[in-house]
């Protein structure tokens, strides 16, 4: 639309300075003939703008006009940016905006706070998903977020890990949260809390619900996490470590005269705490609890068996 593409021209001549009209027709995708129309309904508008002839000519703002954005320090300019994921917005159908908010806020922005905004884009990049982990395909996640954001009720069947798995649920849906790369949308009446990407089937509705004047969704999600880990690790190991190897959520108690470190590690369960220290090889010793021990000998034992007799089964 032209008034769209009028405050495109505004915005780029204030962000790039002097810029010609190929160059202009060439950003906004029109013709050069199109450029020159809006330079003079921009012109009749009483916007100060002006254009020089010649090879090193272009269209340029008069100096000083320029709306700013009052009372940003650097670091606020540079943390209004980096807080820009354009992974997470596009998953939420809002890419375009997104990138059409920062040109306007860049373009607001006082030269030398847009020359931080500019070096923090350029030097960090937020990806939020795990290596090894596959990308999570939320097709109802801009359902979700619409009804969120207008308070109103969907209906969804859900895919959960008890029996029966698929169950239908009526959701009033509070706020969205992404950890991990994964998207979690939290939920009255409870509330609680729902990953969207095992949502099968989503029922829009006209319904509308009031949100909680006192719920804050990142306090709740705060309590929740504490909660999650609370629940998951219900048991302890004491260990040894080898020198430079840290382990999460462990306390470490002491060093002892060889370099190793004692500490205790919080446990989901044996099988799963078998398999993860296993994963450090020789560089991590279970001293309790005594089952845990006897678990790690044992296959400890049947992978130096089954390795020790590799070179006579290569042979046969």
């Amino acid at each position: 639309m032209k008034a769209g593409r009028l405050v495109s021209i505004l915005l780029l001549l204030q962000t790039r300075g002097r810029m010609t009209a190929a160059q202009l027709a060439e950003e906004l995708e029109v013709s050069v003939r199109t450029v020159y129309r809006d330079v003079e309904a921009l012109g009749a508008a009483g916007v100060p703008l002006y254009g020089d002839a010649g090879h090193a000519g272009g269209y340029r703002l008069l100096d000083g006009y320029r709306t700013r954005l009052t009372g940003l320090t650097p670091e606020e300019a540079e943390a209004l940016f980096l807080a820009g994921a354009p992974g997470p917005a596009a998953e939420l159908g809002l890419g375009a905006v997104l990138a059409a908010a920062q040109l306007k806020v860049r373009a607001a922005l006082p030269a030398e706070l847009r020359a931080h905004a500019d070096r923090i884009s350029g030097r960090f990049h937020l990806d939020t998903p795990g290596w090894y982990a596959h990308a999570e395909q939320a097709p109802y996640l801009p359902q979700v977020a619409e009804a969120v954001w207008n308070g109103r009720v969907v209906t969804v069947v859900y895919r959960r890990w008890a029996e029966p798995t698929d169950v239908e649920r009526r959701l009033e849906p509070y706020g969205l949260v992404l950890k991990a790369g994964r998207w979690y949308v939290v939920a009255g009446p409870g509330p609680r809390t729902f990953r969207v990407d095992q949502i099968l089937e989503l029922t829009s509705s006209d319904e509308e619900f009031t949100r909680p004047e006192d719920f804050d969704l990142a306090a709740y999600w705060t309590a929740y996490q504490r909660d999650f880990y609370e629940r998951l690790y219900r048991g302890e190991a004491v260990v040894r470590v080898a020198p430079g190897v840290r382990l999460p959520r462990a306390v470490h108690d002491r060093v002892d005269a060889d370099g190793w470190t004692l500490a205790r590690v919080p446990i989901e369960s044996l099988g799963h705490a078998q398999g993860e220290f296993l994963r450090l090889g020789a560089d991590i010793e279970v001293l309790e609890p005594a089952e845990l021990r006897e678990r790690m000998a044992r296959t400890i034992a049947e992978l130096a068996e089954r390795y020790g007799n590799s070179t006579s089964r290569c042979g046969d």
